[in-house]
């Protein structure tokens, strides 16, 4: 679970997992201080970091000579009504070219990836607070 705070900055946010925190913020040409990440950044980053993860977590668990890995993922929302995730994988290492094309297979099946394909509901835990 992710708790946010606004702080006194117009539009810094304090997030945390109860473990680690970092903050978030609007742009400057939205009114803030880009003191933070940006909401849509952090949707960016979950991705990112799903694929570095998930394909780290194949190559040890299958004994990948995977050294490093490198994401890049851009949101492109210049579509109405749509969202496209743009990425870019880097593989380094003694890698065979099946192995890295099983890779690129696998960071399609990344948990976050699935996630966003699929049907996304929200649910107001205090509904009878607040009126959408």
């Amino acid at each position: 679970m992710i708790k946010c705070k606004s702080l006194e900055d117009k539009f810094k946010t304090l997030f945390t997992n109860g473990k680690q925190e970092a903050f978030s913020d609007a742009s400057k040409e939205s009114g803030g201080g880009e003191s933070g990440f940006g909401p849509f950044e952090l949707f960016e980053a979950a991705y990112a970091n799903c694929l570095a993860i998930w394909l780290r977590m194949y190559a040890d668990k299958h004994k990948v000579p995977l050294k490093e890995i490198s994401t890049q993922v851009s949101l492109d929302r210049t579509v109405p009504g749509e969202a496209i995730f743009e990425y870019d994988i880097e593989l380094v290492g003694p890698l065979t070219d099946d192995q890295r094309h099983k890779l690129i297979q696998i960071a399609k099946t990344c948990p976050v990836r699935k996630m966003l394909l699929g049907k996304i509901t929200f649910r107001n835990l205090k509904e009878e607070e607040l009126v959408d």
